[in-house]
């Protein structure tokens, strides 16, 4: 029951993140283009747009990975290889956004990216694969414990004392 509360919590805080992220970029963009900014000499409309295309690539990325969580949570079955590493890359990201928000932005934005990098981890580690199964959960032999390996040729014997 808490692995799919934490993983959809994860889901929606992504989407808000994603509709954040997307909210800022569109204000830097229309900044550039209106300040009419460059870099270096680099042409402001250049610039404006691909903060626009930055922030749209972020955007969708954080929704790709909240509808991840969302299916996983719905499901309660853990990811597929894909969305396995479409989540690690997420928590990565948040790693390093953290890391980098200390500096520029402060301890609140540090704290708020690290409360997401939580979510993910908690998310990828609970829904872990099981060892020797397929990572499907449930089943009618779950209490039961294993039966031992029988070997191929019949029972080996030690042959000296």
């Amino acid at each position: 029951m808490l692995r799919r509360l934490v993983a959809g919590l994860a889901a929606i805080v992504l989407v808000v993140e994603a509709a954040v992220l997307v909210l800022v970029h569109i204000v830097l963009g229309r900044t550039t283009a209106n300040q009419s900014m460059s870099i270096a000499g680099s042409d402001p409309d250049v610039m404006s747009k691909a903060t626009y295309v930055m922030g749209a690539g972020m955007g969708a990325f954080l929704v790709l990975c909240a509808v991840l969580c969302a299916v996983t949570a719905i499901r309660d079955r853990a990811p597929g290889r894909f969305g396995r590493v479409v989540l690690i890359s997420g928590a990565v990201t948040h790693g390093v956004l953290g890391i980098l928000s200390v500096a520029l932005v402060g301890w609140v934005a540090f704290a708020t990216l690290m409360l997401i990098l939580c979510l993910l981890v908690l998310t990828l580690t609970s829904y872990a694969a099981r060892p020797g199964g397929d990572g499907s959960e449930g089943g009618a032999g779950e209490d039961t414990p294993p039966l031992p390996p029988t070997p191929p040729f019949g029972e080996l014997k030690p042959t000296s004392p």
